[in-house]
């Protein structure tokens, strides 16, 4: 199968197996706010990659690489693990929150939701187009040059800064603050992440521990 086909099979499962997260737990199909989510995941995610199976599908094949087994290193099978669990749970529990009432969202704030929800995954989108070696998984590939510009000269990992701008619009969207409970957490995981990845860039990428003296900041300018 070519990279569309697994594409649009990759595409599709993922919104019945968000469908089946949400809407069971949520024990109706009346929940506007997932039926919105949904669609916004879908258009954020379709458009930016039909355009790279157009112009390099190869980048478009890195990032369908994802999940725990896509991992070379221990540490960070864990790491994906988790995150894989949390936004489960995240899931879960929004949609729980929506049945049983637990925390009443304005439909502004879950509408503010959905563009964060856009944000994170454009900004991840925008981060394979400037560097075609962006993975969901960590490795440096035979001459992988480093990139620097663009959204990589604001912060020295801007894919995982569109992943917490996700976590935080994912369970608003949704109408949930109770779900907001597993971004700290979340946070935590990515953070650990970076460490590891970045002492396999020292390692592996040349130009990167000058890169690191240029780009000061990780995930959040002028934060950390």
């Amino acid at each position: 199968m070519n990279t569309l086909g697994r594409g649009l099979v990759s595409a599709t499962l993922g919104l019945v197996a968000f469908g089946l997260m949400l809407f069971l737990p949520a024990g109706t199909f009346h929940y506007w706010q997932a039926w919105v989510f949904l669609a916004v995941f879908a258009l954020a995610t379709w458009i930016p990659s039909v355009y790279l199976i157009r112009t390099n599908p190869a980048a478009l094949e890195r990032r369908m690489r994802a999940g725990p087994f896509a991992e070379t290193r221990t540490l960070q099978r864990i790491l994906v693990t988790f995150l894989f669990i949390s936004f489960l749970a995240m899931f879960v529990v929004s949609a729980l929150d929506h049945r049983f009432g637990w925390s009443p969202v304005p439909a502004s704030v879950s509408l503010i939701g959905d563009v964060l929800v856009a944000t994170g995954l454009g900004v991840a989108m925008l981060v394979i187009i400037q560097n075609s070696y962006a993975a969901a998984n960590i490795t440096v590939e035979t001459g992988q040059q480093l990139v620097s510009t663009g959204l990589y000269g604001l912060v020295r990992h801007p894919m995982y800064t569109g992943n917490v701008i996700l976590m935080v619009g994912v369970p608003l969207a949704l109408g949930s603050y109770w779900g907001l409970i597993f971004v700290p957490p979340g946070l935590v995981v990515l953070a650990l992440r970076i460490r590891d990845e970045e002492g396999l860039l020292e390692q592996e990428l040349s130009g990167y521990r000058e890169y690191e003296q240029q780009v000061h900041y990780r995930l959040v300018p002028y934060v950390w």
